[in-house]
């Protein structure tokens, strides 16, 4: 393990600009970059030599310029579970996501690569995701939750959908509340509401409100 202090982090990027401008933002925002990648397979031998906190990796990557980043991913969380993953990709699939978290919601995330451009919420969803949590893109929940699900009567309030979001993207009640402008106990009858109509018994932890709301949208 390692020592206390910044969170350390290996970066997986081909293009220069944007694999610089991560570094440049990670190291205002006080975290240690210990290495970077510009293909997948380097970024695999990286991770295991310097056992980051967590690791940036963008889905589509050199060798093949396929999903290798994003197999990279996976491989990483399947052998390395104690180091938090974070995936940053230009394009709107919900499937990456699923695919990415599997069965485990803990210490893993999926961004469009334009918020990096905002500061806050990309460095919060590092740390958060750093720290074990989950951070879920709010364009990729938003096209999950409002997709056609065939065979399901399931049926939410605008402001439950707005509620379940905000669950999947990893935010506590009381982030929610403040988001939303809300009470805090509005939004848990709100969860417990959501809890109620997909049938699920709700968790205090919120990577399993993450897991759980994407476990029925891949359903």
């Amino acid at each position: 393990m390692r020592d206390p202090g910044p969170l350390g982090v290996v970066v997986g990027e081909d293009q220069p600009l944007t694999r610089e401008g991560i570094v440049a933002v990670l190291t205002e925002a006080g975290f240690e970059v210990l290495g970077t990648a510009k293909d997948a397979t380097d970024l695999i031998r990286k991770v295991r030599a310097h056992k980051p906190d967590v690791v940036i990796v963008d889905i589509r990557m050199p060798p093949n310029n396929a999903d290798d980043g994003l197999r990279a991913a996976q491989e990483i969380r399947a052998t390395e579970p104690e180091i938090g993953v974070l995936v940053v990709s230009q394009y709107l699939e919900s499937r990456y996501a699923l695919e990415l978290v599997g069965d485990r919601a803990e210490g893993v995330g999926y961004l469009l690569k334009h918020r990096i451009a905002d500061l806050s919420l990309f460095t919060d969803a590092v740390r958060r995701v750093a720290r074990g949590g989950s951070a879920l893109d709010p364009e990729v929940v938003e096209r999950m939750v409002e997709r056609p699900r065939a065979g399901h009567r399931l049926k939410l309030t605008p402001r439950e959908r707005e509620v379940m979001s905000l669950m999947a993207e990893g935010r506590s009640n009381i982030a929610i509340a403040e988001r939303l402008v809300v009470t805090v106990g509005a939004v848990e009858r709100h969860v417990t509401s959501i809890f109620d109509k997909l049938g699920l018994r709700p968790q205090p932890e919120d990577h399993r409100r993450v897991l759980a709301v994407l476990q029925y949208l891949n359903r």
